[in-house]
């Protein structure tokens, strides 16, 4: 009985195995190879659900930072309206909910086994248009600060609180979309093209 308990692995012996997929399989010379694209699928699945969340949340900000600058009219010279700036918080934000309702969409189709754009044209279709998505909320942000700041110089108000939380929304929206726009570049140059 103790020669069976001094053959046995010990609980680290086996976790350290475990971890480095080493064990009976890496013996045989399988287990490498297995495990390597297997490690691959669970990184190009955190890849995807990883690009969907943040465009998800880039959906969810930009929905805010339209609706906050539409909904900010005050009466007299408290209406976004008035100020050019603000006019393109909300056509931008309004385009960027436009751009990542359909890329969710269009991911939701993949998910469900649909047909999606080819590997590579939608690979590009992603970086692209998260690129040029991040610029245009970037643009419209930086536009609209300096007004702003003029603004709550001279009185801070509630017009002027709702033109600061939009901004804010459409930064952290551009945020979201740069991130994905990293990992859906990340993602095209490890695409092989032959």
């Amino acid at each position: 009985m103790s020669g069976a308990t001094a053959d046995a692995p010990s609980a680290a012996d086996v976790e350290k195995a475990g971890v480095s997929g080493g064990g009976d399989a890496g013996a045989s010379g399988g287990g490498g190879a297995v495990g390597a694209i297997v490690g691959r699928w669970r990184r190009q699945d955190l890849l995807d659900k990883s690009g969907s969340a943040l465009r998800a949340a880039a959906w969810a900000f930009s929905l805010l930072a339209f609706l906050i600058m539409v909904c900010n009219e005050h009466g007299d010279w408290k209406q976004f309206d008035r100020y050019e700036e603000y006019r393109y918080i909300v056509a931008v934000g309004l385009l960027a909910f436009i751009y990542t309702t359909l890329q969710l969409v269009r991911h939701g189709v993949r998910l469900n086994g649909g047909q999606d754009l080819q590997g590579k044209v939608g690979l590009l279709v992603d970086f692209a248009g998260d690129q040029v998505t991040a610029y245009l909320l970037m643009s419209a942000l930086s536009a609209a600060v300096p007004i702003t700041n003029r603004m709550r110089e001279g009185a801070d108000n509630v017009f002027t609180d709702s033109s600061a939380a939009s901004i804010s929304m459409t930064f952290f929206a551009f945020v979201c979309l740069a991130l994905s726009a990293l990992i859906s570049g990340f993602k095209l140059s490890k695409q092989t093209y032959i």
